[in-house]
């Protein structure tokens, strides 16, 4: 499971965090019905204007929820931000885990990407550890609302990066990926995807700092300066 660093800690405990940058907005993966019913009337609410563009956001967000449901997604944050023609790039980011069966997860890592010098796999530095980022332009449902009358979105080529974390003490795969249309913002989306992966971190963020030794008390219960 995962939190967000700005959350409050639930339980069960979660077994890491991530951050979300600039523009994302974090997804509720289960919402309850009475909690779209209230989406959807707050949507009616707004002025025509936005109600249009809202209403993009929130059809594309049914669409991003049947498709993650049949993956194991546990986080999951859409991106708005304005592009050079007024209008609006969109992303989705997905955060994942991948259980590698109490095997190594770096060498089933490596061994599902592919070990080989020409397969585009860079290792990059974390705080969490050793990362290995993957890009990749491929054609599938792109991040965009479907048109009207359609359920589901059109196909198009996208930029897809993923950063996976392999996480020895829990033998998982942890990953952090990000898709969007945008061919030309890959640079961008690339930083983007980078800086999300380095907020990762096995370490509870809300877990008070270890008092330091010297603020310690002795066994006795006094300080031992008196």
């Amino acid at each position: 499971m995962n939190a967000f660093l700005d959350t409050v800690e639930t339980e069960p405990k979660p077994e890491f965090w991530y951050g979300l940058p600039y523009g994302y907005l974090q997804l509720d993966l289960q919402p309850s019905p009475e909690g779209i019913q209230e989406a959807a009337r707050q949507l009616r609410a707004l002025p025509e204007g936005l109600r249009d563009r809202a209403d993009q956001v929130f059809r594309l967000y049914a669409v991003i929820l049947t498709m993650l449901r049949r993956q194991r997604v546990i986080g999951c944050a859409l991106g708005m931000h304005p592009d050079e023609h007024g209008g609006a790039s969109l992303s989705v980011l997905t955060v994942s885990t991948v259980a590698a069966s109490g095997a190594n997860p770096a060498a089933v890592l490596l061994q599902m990407l592919g070990s080989g010098p020409d397969n585009g796999i860079v290792p990059v530095e974390l705080p969490a550890g050793t990362g290995y980022l993957l890009e990749t332009e491929r054609t599938t449902l792109a991040p965009t609302a479907p048109p009207d009358g359609q359920d589901e979105p059109v196909q198009e080529t996208v930029w897809q990066g993923t950063v996976a974390i392999p996480v020895a003490r829990t033998s998982s795969i942890v990953t952090v990926q990000l898709v969007t249309p945008a061919l030309e913002l890959a640079d961008d989306y690339r930083g983007v995807l980078l800086g999300v992966a380095r907020t990762v971190t096995f370490e509870d963020p809300a877990a008070p700092e270890p008092a330091p030794v010297d603020d310690l008390p002795s066994p006795s219960g006094r300080s031992p300066f008196g």
